[in-house]
């Protein structure tokens, strides 16, 4: 695509949040990073500014606190340094929460794309990339992988929202011959990840020492992806990547939940020294529409020269020790 990312205008929504702000910790550690970044974040419950405590006064950054459907504030920021490539990472995101109330998803998801890609209607020299998820593909059987081709089949009013933004993608990339990629990544964890995820709700319980609830029987299969290594996938697509490609970001570590606490129980025990009461696992009514296995086939994103490099268990530890009350 020849973007020219080292010494353009990144513009970066929901930077605030868990996977948005890895991806600005990761640019800003790039010393051949010469640009600007940009972080538009209208910070909700999900987004603590505390995750980018490290990269504060860097000159090369800078935070704007707003609405990615707010058009004014996207023309101010253009007018002030022009974008070269918009990745948008903000999203509601959480599968539950969809499930209570699906507007804040229908609002954040399908119409606040809608509104950056008619920015970008305006200024078609700008890039965008957009953040998808797995859940868009629906659920596998016991086998199989997703690839880029795969129907989608939402089964949550968050996945049926995200799928509607990825189409609203590739439309306007098709008619209005606008320059996009699209990557659709895997569960995601690591530090900063808000407690109402899988990883760091069942690590905060087990610290609190409080029921642990599992969804059905606790064979959901998941696979991870260290929220470090996402960022590294992303920026290859951006400097490698195809105009109006898509990419599966895929971590390589397929678990059923139940053998994830289990491990979780045992890196927790080698940092803190201390037992845990496994007797704190509760079964609970499964929810509705709950996808059964997701996997990744990531040979095409790996033709960029990426590769996960987080071992699993080194990327639990560094997520549990980000935790509070958990001994260094």
């Amino acid at each position: 695509m020849h973007l020219n990312l080292n010494n353009g205008h990144i513009l970066l929504t929901g930077g605030a949040g868990f996977m948005g702000s890895a991806f600005i910790r990761f640019i800003l550690k790039q010393e051949s990073f010469k640009g600007h970044l940009s972080n538009l974040d209208c910070l909700t419950y999900a987004a603590h500014l505390e995750n980018l405590e490290s990269i504060q006064g860097d000159e090369r950054y800078t935070f704007f606190h707003g609405d990615v459907r707010d058009e004014k504030l996207l023309e101010e920021i253009q007018r002030k340094r022009p974008i070269t490539v918009i990745v948008h990472f903000a999203a509601e995101t959480h599968v539950d929460r969809s499930i209570t109330d699906p507007d804040p998803f229908i609002q954040t998801n399908i119409i606040g794309t809608y509104k950056l890609l008619e920015f970008i209607r305006k200024h078609p020299e700008i890039h965008f990339h957009h953040i998808s998820t797995d859940e868009v593909y629906g659920s596998l059987g016991t086998e199989g992988t997703f690839t880029e081709d795969a129907c989608y089949r939402p089964n949550s009013p968050y996945a049926a929202s995200k799928a509607s933004s990825d189409h609203l993608v590739r439309s306007y990339g098709v008619t209005y011959k606008l320059s996009t990629t699209l990557s659709h990544a895997s569960n995601n964890y690591g530090p900063g990840q808000h407690p109402e995820k899988f990883i760091p709700l069942m690590i905060q319980r087990i610290l609190e020492k409080k029921e642990l609830p599992m969804y059905g029987t606790g064979d959901h299969i998941r696979e991870w992806l260290f929220v470090e290594d996402h960022a590294r996938a992303v920026w290859a697509i951006l400097s490698l990547g195809k105009k109006g490609e898509v990419y599966n970001i895929g971590g390589g570590i397929a678990m059923k939940n139940i053998d994830l606490l289990h491990l979780l129980f045992e890196v927790m025990e080698e940092i803190t020294g201390k037992k845990i009461d496994k007797g704190l696992v509760t079964y609970v009514a499964d929810r509705p529409g709950h996808d059964f296995r997701y996997a990744m086939d990531g040979a095409k994103v790996e033709q960029l020269g990426y590769r996960p490099i987080w071992p699993f268990k080194v990327g639990l530890r560094e997520t549990i020790r980000s935790m509070k009350k958990v001994c260094p």
